[in-house]
């Protein structure tokens, strides 16, 4: 009887263990997705580190395309959130601080509550970082604090972020960033990617009145830290409309495969 009782506790101990190493093996994975991202997110750098003339010459002509179409003005918007005491300040701050952990913490938070939803949110949040390099590599743009008409709040307000003490010789994890890489905003684009996962996974009033707010206030701060222009940050919104598009091609094509490999074993 023992020894059946031995054996039966070695059995039921193997399936424990297998899960034990499915679990771990599963976060460092994860891990080393978000490796993969932070690298794609910073690659432009490297890939257009050669074109600050064309960068700058963008921006001037995004300026007068956003002026002829009567958006407004991204200096006039900063120049209003210079005038409260300490808002810049917190602007850069949370610029700096609040991208990459929360986009971190909605991954987890969907491998751990929502793990049969989360493989399909993870490569959107790819494919956006994808897509979004791509923009980066063809389109380089300089942001509009590297400009005359307004203040490099990254340089003034340096001890406040990881990037340095000027935008041209940042120091820490600044020397990793692309400075030219405004188009599309990828801090817009993963802002409405953990609204979007949260929003239609919750029916909690405040968590969803969180993810609404928290891509508003996003725009907003790469406005006032003149981090980025308005059409950006549209463009990050268009960036992520298509990678979700693409998400549910591949999702329809998939599931169509399966159907018809179904379809063909059926005797």
């Amino acid at each position: 009887m023992a020894q059946m009782t031995l054996e039966r506790v070695g059995q039921q101990s193997l399936p424990e263990l297998d899960r034990h190493h499915s679990g771990i093996w599963r976060i460092v994975r994860e891990i080393a997705l978000l490796a993969v991202l932070f690298g794609a997110y910073n690659l432009g750098r490297f890939l257009s580190a050669d074109h600050a003339g064309s960068a700058y010459r963008h921006a001037e002509k995004l300026i007068r395309w956003e002026a002829w179409l009567g958006l407004p003005s991204e200096a006039t918007i900063q120049h209003h959130a210079l005038r409260i005491d300490g808002l810049a300040d917190a602007a850069n701050v949370f610029y700096a601080s609040v991208h990459f952990p929360l986009t971190a913490a909605v991954l987890l938070w969907l491998m751990i509550r929502r793990p049969g939803d989360y493989g399909k949110a993870r490569w959107a949040l790819a494919s956006l970082t994808g897509l979004a390099l791509i923009g980066h590599m063809f389109f380089p743009l300089a942001p509009p604090r590297l400009l005359p008409a307004f203040v490099d709040t990254m340089a003034r307000y340096a001890n406040y972020g990881w990037w340095g003490d000027a935008a041209s010789a940042p120091r820490g994890l600044g020397a990793w960033t692309n400075q030219c890489a405004a188009m599309p905003s990828l801090h817009v684009g993963w802002a409405l990617w953990c609204g979007w996962q949260v929003l239609s996974r919750t029916r909690r009033r405040s968590v969803r009145f969180a993810a609404v707010t928290y891509p508003v206030v996003i725009v907003l701060v790469v406005l006032a830290t003149a981090n980025h222009y308005l059409a950006d940050a549209v463009a990050g919104l268009v960036v992520l409309l298509v990678a979700a598009g693409l998400q549910r091609l591949a999702g329809a094509v998939f599931r169509y495969a399966d159907t018809a490999d179904a379809s063909g074993r059926r005797p």
